[in-house]
């Protein structure tokens, strides 16, 4: 391991110009290209305060032996070159970008004397043109298929070319007029190349022309009394569109762009490209990235653009040239240069925007929710994997040091709203996999419910206080799978034997959602139940730091580490279950009517109510009178609901903290307990609103306290 302070460059060596960096190993091999408006400034970020970096980036500068650099006059050649050095080096610790699958693509070998279609995966090459990429091979020859009838341009082989001018026969699709058979001579090569240009334009999304061309002349066909001819034109209009017809219509206005999305966590992201060509989406590409440096997601936006759209040079198709306009989830740092960067590589304006409403936010939100979905699909398929497991498994035994490899694990995470509705989940994963019938759901009872600590320490207590009285019960464990409890049923309560459920199955490993404080809290509850044979770790969110109880350093395990991946999982698993259950609770909580508070009025006689007047506004505008009419409600209560609802108090019986005639002394006036009641209810009503439009981390962050603990 290098001290960066061994090659760190002289005071006044580094310009303070623009440029581009790279980080070598003492083999001399480049392992990180970065590029930076001043040399300057960021390098001496490197070696300014070593604890203030990032593990990734801590683990790169201590990997590195020498840094060297190049200056060029603006941004945009900055970029250029950055790109250029990540093609030419592969940099380790840059961003990398792999397809989560493979991808076909339609290609049409220009660079042919008679030009070929076929159906090509992997690197593109020179002299052909792209279009997609497809889903699926089937998709791109059944469009084949279809424009063959009209563009009848050579499908077949180099060798298939060969033989049949050689025999001076065509093959069969020759015959069926599937192909113009340039083989044998019935079409020339200048003709030959017409057609295969005129199929490229119609797959570019030029598609009116070829239509209109075709129906002018059907009519003249027709009109010349040539109805067979005629017919012919009229089922090649048909053909081109059914082909048409395959491509869904996403924006009405004939826009040509590229839809990117982002789908990530703290080590890996999806990206998702939908091609959008004449208002039709034309192709979709997906990828997933590691992170193997610190990155914002503009960050990886600005990666993105610079790998994906540093081969294009120009419109070549419908998806290899830079379009227009293209949409991203959020701008990169420097949008000025991104752009201008785009608009140099495109030979025109180039406008890099977030859309905000309309048919291209919902589009844009479609291409989101498949980039999601790439990541589960990417997480589920390495998940499935028993080897990966294993090792995953095996690496967590030996970096926490246990004795057997963890095949039991349970994860805790907490979730509140500033102290309100606290409530933790208990994840369950065996063998690497989730068992998600033994998720346990605690409302928490006792202590500050802002103190994530204790929040941690109470609910330990009571899942191993629960272990070790089913141990004692029963005297073995219980295997016996039983439901899973209902949505609000606390998994202390007393439950019938049959009900119970397994409690008395302890984990190997307890991994708390946290850092030191909540790993300490976790061991220190064991420890008061008298259990030693129960190993725990906290995980910190915002370094992925592995914490031990008493360790005063984390451990840091690997980028590439299964075992990371495996408890990140479990933590993740953890904390969706939470922030769940949390919103569930404080949802009900935001329903409290003021009718609650009203003593003698329980719930049938509060529905009846409503019932009858459809709204607590209009119970409390209503006379006493007309609520006495209602069934099971008496004048008496009607005097109290009419006093409780306008702030009169209840004659003769007020409610705790109210006001009422012959007992001022209860408290406050009844008119200020309801007006805190109706803002209470107000600021509750407001919070889940802001917690289902905020996404789970902001409910849950705001009672976390921080990863620090």
């Amino acid at each position: 391991m290098a001290d960066p302070h061994a090659y760190r460059p002289a005071p006044g060596e580094i310009p303070d110009s623009p440029g581009v960096y790279r980080f070598r190993d003492e083999r001399g091999r480049v392992i990180y290209v970065g590029k930076a408006k001043s040399l300057r400034q960021r390098l001496n970020q490197y070696f300014a305060d070593f604890t203030s970096l990032h593990p990734r980036t801590q683990a790169m500068v201590t990997t590195a032996a020498k840094v060297d650099w190049t200056i060029v006059k603006t941004e945009v050649e900055a970029l250029q070159l950055e790109y250029s050095w990540i093609k030419e080096f592969d940099p380790r610790f840059n961003v990398k970008y792999r397809d989560d699958k493979s991808y076909p693509y339609l290609a049409v070998t220009i660079d042919e004397d008679y030009p070929r279609v076929m159906v090509m995966r992997g690197a593109k090459r020179k002299g052909t043109r792209y279009f997609g990429p497809y889903s699926h091979a089937w998709a791109i020859r059944e469009t084949v298929d279809t424009l063959l009838r009209v563009f009848p341009v050579r499908t077949c082989s180099k060798g298939v070319f060969k033989r049949a001018g050689q025999v001076g026969r065509p093959c069969l699709l020759g015959y069926i007029g599937k192909c113009s058979a340039p083989c044998v001579g019935r079409i020339s090569e200048d003709e030959h190349r017409a057609l295969a240009e005129d199929f490229c334009d119609f797959m570019a999304g030029h598609t009116q022309r070829f239509i209109r061309k075709l129906t002018a002349e059907m009519k003249g066909a027709s009109g010349a009394e040539e109805y067979e001819r005629a017919a012919r034109l009229r089922d090649d209009i048909k053909a081109l569109e059914r082909a048409l017809e395959k491509q869904a219509v996403v924006l009405g206005d004939g826009t040509d762009c590229d839809v990117i999305a982002l789908a990530e966590d703290q080590l890996e992201a999806a990206v998702q490209v939908f091609y959008v060509r004449g208002g039709r989406i034309r192709g979709q590409r997906g990828w997933v990235l590691e992170k193997v440096e610190d990155v914002t997601t503009g960050g990886l936006v600005e990666h993105f653009l610079g790998q994906f759209y540093g081969d294009s040079a120009g419109p070549e198709g419908a998806s290899a040239g830079i379009p227009r306009e293209v949409l991203v989830p959020e701008l990169p740092p420097d949008t000025a240069t991104m752009t201008q960067w785009l608009a140099q590589r495109r030979g025109g304006p180039v406008s890099l925007r977030v859309p905000q409403r309309g048919d291209k936010k919902a589009l844009a939100e479609t291409v989101a929710r498949n980039a999601k979905e790439g990541l589960a699909l990417h997480k589920t398929r390495r998940a499935s994997d028993l080897t990966t497991r294993s090792r995953a498994l095996h690496e967590i035994q030996d970096a926490l040091g246990l004795a057997d490899a963890p095949l039991r694990i349970e994860c805790y995470d907490v979730s509140n709203l500033q102290g309100t509705h606290v409530v933790a989940s208990m994840v369950v994963f065996e063998d690497g996999l989730a068992r998600k019938s033994e998720y346990r759901r605690f409302s928490v009872r006792g202590g500050d419910g802002s103190d994530d600590i204790s929040a941690i320490r109470e609910v330990i207590t009571r899942r191993f206080r629960r272990y070790l009285a089913e141990r004692e019960e029963t005297g073995e464990l219980d295997m016996l799978g039983d439901p899973e409890a209902k949505e609000d049923q606390d998994p202390l309560a007393e439950r019938p034997e049959a009900a119970r459920r397994k409690f008395a199955y302890p984990p190997n490993l307890v991994v708390v959602d946290g850092a030191r404080g909540q790993a300490e809290a976790a061991a220190a509850a064991l420890a008061e139940l008298g259990i030693d044979d129960v190993a725990v770790c906290g995980l910190a969110k915002r370094l992925e730091e592995v914490w031990l109880p008493g360790e005063d350093y984390p451990l840091i395990l690997s980028r590439t580490s299964e075992g990371l991946y495996l408890l990140q999982r479990v933590r993740d698993e953890a904390h969706r279950f939470a922030i769940t259950y949390h919103r569930a609770k404080r949802g009900k909580a935001a329903t409290v009517s003021a009718l609650d508070a009203v003593p003698g009025l329980g719930p049938a006689r509060r529905a009846a109510l409503l019932k009858r007047f459809g709204s607590v506004r209009a119970v409390s505008a209503a006379t006493p009178e007309e609520i006495a009419e209602v069934s099971g409600i008496g004048p008496r209560l009607a005097q109290t609901i009419t006093a409780a609802l306008r702030g009169g108090g209840a004659p003769g019986n007020a409610a705790p903290g109210n006001a009422a005639p012959g007992n001022a002394a209860a408290g406050n006036s009844a008119s200020g307990n309801t007006a805190g009641n109706a803002a209470a209810t107000g600021a509750a009503v407001t919070g889940a609103a802001t917690g289902l439009t905020g996404g789970s981390s902001a409910g849950h962050g705001a009672g976390h306290g921080g990863d620090d603990g």
